[in-house]
């Protein structure tokens, strides 16, 4: 009976308390420095929503391919990629400079302030301008994507029974080839 009372009253205790945590903090007045809803909360509470889209704002799936004009406002590439950090900075735009459909392309890949918007004439999508020339954009250094260390295919042992190392080499002498 005593161990039903206790278990019975722990119960009501975490309801209590838990019902007790979910109400708004009754003493915040407008002159405390309780942060305001629409701030963002720590990790592990709510966070911001964003409803809409600004007329001066851009999503990534419509940024991509976006016109590259040169100096002279005729066309020097296009946006295919944007590089950012881990807390979310955009560092650079990668531009396609040259080549026809992709093939015989490169990438260059540029700072944001490189970049001045261009608004759309008739409805068309917004452009970005850049002070460089096809040339030199073609004369640039080439962007390098990262690529991540391979792990050393040979292990501890060495290479493999039959002098070979790799995706092809044979574990043993007895096993035929393509049954690894």
């Amino acid at each position: 009976m005593t161990k039903k009372l206790m278990i019975g009253a722990a119960v009501s205790a975490l309801m209590v308390s838990g019902a007790l945590a979910q109400q708004p903090n009754a003493q915040a007045s407008p002159s405390s420095n309780a942060a305001p809803a629409a701030q963002s909360q720590p990790a592990g509470g709510k966070a911001d929503i964003v409803a809409t889209q600004k007329p001066d704002q851009w999503v990534a799936s419509k940024f991509k391919g976006t016109d590259v004009l040169g100096p002279d406002g005729k066309s020097v590439g296009a946006i295919t990629d944007i590089l950012f950090d881990k807390s979310g900075k955009i560092e650079a735009y990668v531009v396609s400079v040259g080549g026809f459909m992709g093939v015989g392309s490169k990438e260059v890949a540029l700072p944001p302030t490189a970049f001045e918007t261009q608004p759309g004439q008739n409805g068309n999508a917004d452009k970005l301008k850049i002070s460089m020339s096809l040339d030199q954009l073609k004369q640039a250094q080439d962007f390098a994507r990262y690529e991540p260390p391979q792990p050393s295919t040979t292990g501890a042992g060495g290479p493999g029974l039959n002098g070979l190392s790799g995706p092809g080499a044979r574990k043993s002498s007895n096993t035929p080839p393509g049954a690894n």
